[in-house]
């Protein structure tokens, strides 16, 4: 199958309606449908405003860059960066172009809330 790899980044302190915009984004996108989403904290990086951060144990605890991603089709990624842009949320997002598909015939694991 194609699709996007739709990769969004923000910082581990950022927040958004009280809870870090991470959690919020995976949270959001499953209310839209789509289908999974992983969270990655990253030990250093920079982001367009040129400040560097990197995992201290004290000095910047919070402030590591996290990447967002989903495997989506091009349609679902559009409707959630347009719903973004609703929420009024600043971030920075690539769309990449991509193959997807599962290997063998699994049986999906249980929900969280189920």
């Amino acid at each position: 199958m194609k699709g996007v790899h739709l990769r969004l980044y923000t910082y581990e302190y950022r927040k958004h309606h009280g809870e870090p915009v991470y959690a919020w984004l995976l949270d959001h996108a499953r209310k839209l449908g789509i289908p999974g989403g992983s969270a990655y904290r990253a030990m250093a990086g920079y982001g367009r405003h040129g400040l560097r951060h990197e995992q201290h144990f004290f000095e910047l605890a919070g402030q590591e860059p996290v990447l967002v991603e989903f495997i989506v089709s091009a349609q679902q990624a559009d409707a959630f960066i347009a719903a973004l842009e609703a929420e009024g949320l600043d971030l920075f997002y690539a769309c990449l172009p991509v193959e997807y598909g599962v290997t063998g015939a699994r049986e999906a694991p249980p929900r969280d809330d189920d």
